[in-house]
C-alpha cells in the first residue's frame, strides 16, 4: 500500500509527461505499483484536482481498498536453483525470463518487483553484495548530485577567542560536464544544505530535472520527529524550483558515483589548498573557495576536448531550465506530534490556533518573518497568520477555528460598551440613548454589561420601529433600565396583538357585519 503522497506525486508526474521510469525512481516503487496507481486513477473517474482536495485517508482508501492490503500466501521460487541458473557457465538467462517461468507455473504468485526484490535479499543475506560496476550513460543537465566532503578540518578561527572550529564543504556536480560547486558553511545542518542547493543552482544559471542529494540527516526521510520536518522542505524546494529530489539509495554510494569521484577530488585539490592558510570568518574562506573553484572548472581534463565550465555551457545548461527569479528562502520549521485540545501551537512565546478539527492530528509550523503557516502531515496548507512580535497578545486566534461554543464564550468575553452602543445604534436613536444611559448608571462600566445584553436580548424576533418606540418611552420618562424596558415592551406587544386592536380597512367589497342581520 502507498501513501497519499506517492500516489498524489505519481499522477502528478504522469500528468507532466513523465516516464513510467522517472516515477520509479522518484519514489523508489516498481512498475507495476506505478501501472496500479494509473489503473485505479482511471477507474475512479475524477480528475486529479478534486483527488487532491479529498483527505488524504480516503485517497489512500481508493486505491487500496482495505479488502486488497492483505493478499493470500504465495510461494517462492528456490532462489538458490535460480541464482545458479543465472550465474552459470555460458548462461543467458535472466530474472526476467525466469519470473515468466514462475508465472506459468503461478499465475497468483509474487510480481516482478517483488519477486526481484526477494532474490536480492537471498543474495545479500547468502553471498553478500555484488562487486561488479554498471555503466551508465549520463543525460547533458539531468541531474544536478549534491553531498558533503566527509573530512572536516579546523581552518576557522574566532578573532576573540582564537577558538578552532570545524569547516564543513558543501559540492555539487552537474550533468556530463561534471562542472564543480563548492562552498564552505559552519554546519551541516539543513538550512546550511538548502542555502548550499540554491546558491549552487545560482552559479549554473539553470535547474536540472532532478537534485540528487546524499543520504545525510537533513535528506533520509524516516518515520520518526524528524520526517515531517524534512518531508516539508523538499516538496517545498521541488515546488520553488520545480524539479525533482531524488535521493539515492541509503548506504550505497553507488547510487551517486560522480560526486563522490569529485569529494575525494577536492578532498586533495581543495582541502590541501585551504590547509594552508587558517581564516577569519566564512566570507573570508569562500572567497578562496571560488578562485579555486574556478581554476579547477577552467581546467581541460585528460582526454576532453573543452574545460569543465565550456563542456557545461556546451552541453549541460542548454538541456536545463532557466533559472526563475529569486532564490528559495527556508522558513523556520517545527514539527508537532499531536495538535493539542486547545487547537493552538506554540511557536517564539505565540500561540497561533489551528481549526479545531485537527485536534490529535500531527502538524507542520512553518515560520517567516512575517508569517507562520500550518500545514498537515502531507505539507497542505491548513492556514496562516500573521507573525506577531509583541508580548501580548499571547494567543494569535481566528474566530472561524473555534467550535460554535467556543465562538459564543469569546463573543460574551470580549464584550464592551462600544460593542453594545454599536448593536443599539442599529434600532435607532433613542435605542442608543437607552443603552448609553444603562451603561453610565453603574458605577463601573462592566456592571451594567448584563442589564444592555437583557435589553437587546428582548428585541430578538421584534420589529425594529417597535424597539424604538418602547426605547423611546423610556427615555421621555427617564426610566432607563432593563425591567421597565421589558414591561413596555411586553405591554406593547399584547396591545398590537388583542383583538379587535386593529380596524378592517374601508372598501366597497368588504360586506361587515352589519350586512348578515
Amino acid at each position: 500500500m502507498q501513501n497519499y503522497n506517492t500516489i498524489i506525486g505519481v499522477l502528478e508526474m504522469r500528468e507532466n509527461n513523465f516516464s513510467y521510469r522517472d516515477c520509479r525512481a522518484r519514489y523508489d516503487i516498481g512498475q507495476g505499483t506505478v501501472k496500479l496507481i494509473i489503473d485505479r486513477f482511471q477507474q475512479l473517474g475524477l480528475p486529479l484536482s478534486d483527488l487532491k482536495t479529498m483527505e488524504p485517508e480516503k485517497v489512500e482508501q481508493s486505491f487500496y481498498p482495505p479488502e486488497n492490503i492483505r493478499r493470500k500466501d504465495v510461494p517462492l521460487p528456490d532462489y538458490q536453483e535460480v541464482y545458479d541458473r543465472l550465474f552459470q557457465k555460458g548462461s543467458k538467462q535472466n530474472l526476467f525470463y525466469i519470473w515468466v517461468e514462475y508465472k506459468k507455473e503461478y499465475p497468483d504468485g509474487y510480481q516482478y518487483t517483488q519477486f526481484v526484490h526477494h532474490f536480492h535479499e537471498f543474495v545479500k543475506k547468502n553471498y553478500g553484495s555484488n562487486k561488479l560496476s554498471m555503466a551508465v550513460e549520463r543525460m547533458p543537465g539531468e541531474k544536478v548530485y549534491i553531498d558533503w566532503i566527509g573530512d572536516k578540518p579546523y581552518l576557522l578561527i574566532d578573532t576573540q577567542t582564537g577558538e578552532a572550529k570545524a569547516i564543513h564543504v558543501f559540492v555539487t556536480t552537474v550533468g556530463v560536464s561534471n562542472c564543480i560547486y563548492a562552498e564552505v558553511f559552519e554546519d551541516e545542518k539543513i538550512d546550511s544544505f538548502i542555502a548550499g542547493t540554491a546558491h549552487a543552482l545560482e552559479y549554473y544559471q539553470a535547474v536540472p530535472k532532478y537534485l540528487v542529494p546524499d543520504n545525510c540527516k537533513t535528506a533520509v526521510t524516516r518515520h520518526t520527529k524528524d520526517e515531517l520536518i524534512i518531508n516539508a522542505v523538499y516538496q517545498d524546494l521541488e515546488s520553488f524550483y520545480d524539479v525533482v529530489v531524488l535521493p539515492p539509495p541509503a548506504r550505497k554510494p553507488k547510487g551517486k558515483a560522480t560526486v563522490e569521484k569529485y569529494v575525494q577530488y577536492l578532498e586533495t585539490w581543495l582541502l590541501e589548498e585551504l590547509k594552508k592558510n587558517t581564516y577569519p570568518s566564512l566570507e573570508a574562506i569562500n572567497r578562496v573557495v571560488r578562485q579555486i573553484i574556478e581554476t579547477i572548472n577552467a581546467e581541460v581534463p585528460k582526454g576532453w576536448q573543452f574545460s569543465r565550465m565550456e563542456t557545461f555551457k556546451r552541453y549541460d545548461q542548454p538541456q536545463m531550465k532557466t533559472l526563475s527569479d529569486g532564490s528559495f528562502t527556508l522558513c523556520d520549521y517545527k514539527c508537532f506530534a499531536h495538535i493539542p485540545n486547545n487547537y493552538h501551537l506554540l511557536y517564539d512565546g505565540h500561540y497561533y490556533s489551528v481549526l479545531y478539527t485537527y485536534y490529535n492530528a500531527p502538524a507542520i509550523l512553518k515560520a517567516t518573518p512575517s508569517e507562520i503557516r500550518i500545514c498537515d502531515k502531507n505539507n497542505r496548507l491548513i492556514c496562516n497568520h500573521k507573525r506577531s512580535y509583541n508580548p501580548f497578545p499571547r494567543y494569535i486566534t481566528d474566530d472561524t477555528h473555534m467550535p460554535p461554543n467556543h465562538q459564543y464564550y469569546h463573543e460574551i468575553n470580549n464584550r464592551n460598551g462600544d460593542y453594545f452602543r454599536k448593536r443599539a445604534n442599529a434600532f435607532g436613536p433613542y435605542m442608543e440613548k437607552l443603552i448609553d444611559t444603562v451603561l453610565r448608571s453603574s458605577r463601573h462600566e462592566e456592571q451594567a454589561y448584563n442589564s444592555c445584553n437583557g435589553i437587546l436580548h428582548c428585541c430578538d424576533g421584534i420589529s425594529k420601529g417597535l424597539c424604538e418606540e418602547a426605547a423611546k418611552t423610556c427615555v421621555e420618562f427617564h426610566t432607563c433600565q432593563y425591567s421597565y424596558f421589558k414591561r413596555v415592551l411586553t405591554d406593547m406587544l399584547n396591545k398590537n396583538s388583542s383583538p379587535g386592536s386593529e380596524k378592517l380597512p374601508e372598501h366597497k367589497n368588504i360586506r361587515g357585519k352589519d350586512f348578515y342581520k
